[in-house]
């Protein structure tokens, strides 16, 4: 049974996001007012969003080509490279910073969240070009791939398994790990759960979350590994956590790609969690206490990620 706190969250975000928001996505006339509705469904008004915790300092990231934020505290051990969510077209370091900055307090991290291009005013490969730029900055600046865990949620965490695969394409190093949390791996839209789960989900609908995919492909195909690695080749991947609720609409494109990628020998742990809202462990700082304790396995599995020899990996 999810906690009471959790179940007014959820209750919170269907009232404020999910009714009426499929009735009305059916009815944008076009790219940009599409983008328009969704930006100020998911970007909540900066009272709503939570503050700096004490111990953590930001700082902004406008180096080669690279935007977004350095998130840093005294005591930083490892780096985390973090994309953000928000169906590649919304939300922004700054949206996700509740969570970032806990990251960096709790994992004794400095994290670089990337403010990647937003479609539809930079479709595909924009992000995938910005993801992978921000991983080469980290490595020109004398990052070692072994003290890099990179993670990402709902469409960042799509972005994650994509920039995983486009560096071992360039022949870039691999991080340590990655984690994923609700991740959208197929924008073509065919897992069951669009449907099955479209009632339960409280925060988002399937028939909204496919007209959202063709606004960042545009003329490429929804089944393009690169957009949607669910297709791809994830041979010699890091380890992989990813987290789930089972009554997502995503739920389907996270078990099928856990199957693949361990299909494909990757070690892959997937952790399906009951009855909570999408990407639940990044409102650990509203105090909810199952996003309190996903929060803290994924700062345990970054320690471990980058406190121990690397385990050998496939070769693509």
């Amino acid at each position: 049974m999810p906690s009471w706190q959790s179940r007014l969250f959820s209750t919170f975000v269907y009232l404020t996001m999910k009714r009426g928001a499929s009735k009305r996505a059916l009815k944008l006339v076009s790219e940009e007012e599409g983008a328009k509705f969704v930006r100020k469904l998911f970007e909540p008004p900066d009272f709503l969003r939570p503050k700096l915790p004490a111990g953590v300092s930001m700082r902004p990231v406008e180096d080669w080509g690279v935007h977004g934020e350095w998130l840093e505290t005294d005591n930083m051990q490892r780096t985390v490279y973090y994309l953000h969510g928000g169906g590649y077209v919304a939300c922004s370091p700054k949206t996700h910073r509740g969570f970032t900055a806990n990251l960096a307090l709790a994992a004794n991290a400095k994290v670089l969240v990337l403010d990647y291009r937003l479609a539809p005013e930079d479709k595909f490969p924009a992000a995938l070009e910005d993801a992978v730029g921000g991983y080469r900055l980290l490595l020109d600046k004398g990052e070692s791939p072994k003290n890099i865990v990179i993670g990402g949620d709902s469409a960042g965490g799509g972005l994650t398994a994509a920039t995983l695969i486009a560096l071992r394409e360039r022949g870039l190093p691999m991080p340590a790990g990655a984690f994923l949390l609700s991740p959208w791996t197929d924008l073509a839209a065919t897992g069951e759960s669009l449907v099955t789960n479209d009632p339960v989900d409280p925060m988002l609908s399937g028939k909204m979350v496919g007209q959202l995919a063709s606004l960042y492909y545009g003329d490429f195909s929804p089944k393009e590994p690169l957009v949607s690695p669910l297709y791809g080749d994830l041979r010699g991947f890091p380890p992989l956590r990813i987290y789930v609720s089972d009554t997502e609409i995503l739920l389907d494109d996270a078990r099928r790609f856990a199957a693949r990628a361990s299909e494909q020998g990757v070690v892959v742990d997937l952790r399906i969690w009951s009855k909570l809202p999408h990407v639940w462990p990044v409102f650990v700082a509203f105090g909810i206490p199952e996003s309190k304790a996903a929060f803290q396995e994924i700062v345990e599995f970054i320690i471990e990620r980058t406190s121990q020899p690397q385990t050998k990996r496939a070769v693509a």
